[in-house]
């Protein structure tokens, strides 16, 4: 291989890696969050990197399309809140508002891995919903 030869693969090499990067520092996200309602109701604090390393987006991520069905989520598509279509102008009422859409995501997947894993599920509301005692 010529010195030439050499020199272009390996800045091929180097952009190939670098853009790779990029791409999934934008579909990274916060690796902590905490996820609330608008009715006042207890934070629960989601582990988002810990899902990540496990799972893949699309597992909980999804779009919507222009008649408000669901869309399959794609890499690099832009994620809206939850509420942006969990609200009280979905036609499904199982799935009206964030908390019933974000409690059956969890508990769904949860149970399933669980059972798999002969471990006991989300049973406690503590287990995401963690008391604020004021302190950090």
């Amino acid at each position: 291989m010529t010195k030439k030869t050499l020199i272009c693969v390996a800045a091929l090499a180097f952009l190939f890696s670098f853009g790779l990067g990029v791409s999934f520092a934008v579909d990274a996200g916060p690796a902590e969050m905490e996820l609330t309602t608008d009715k006042g109701k207890k934070p629960a604090t989601f582990p988002h990197k810990a899902h990540q390393d496990k799972i893949k987006c699309a597992d909980c991520h999804h779009g919507q399309d222009a008649d408000g069905k669901q869309t399959a989520y794609t890499d690099g598509m832009a994620i809206q809140t939850c509420v942006t279509c969990h609200n009280d102008k979905m036609a499904n009422a199982k799935l009206n508002d964030f908390k019933k859409a974000a409690h059956k995501n969890c508990k769904d997947c949860h149970t399933a891995e669980s059972t798999a894993q002969n471990k006991p599920g989300l049973k406690k509301c503590g287990t995401c919903h963690t008391k604020d005692d004021g302190k950090e």
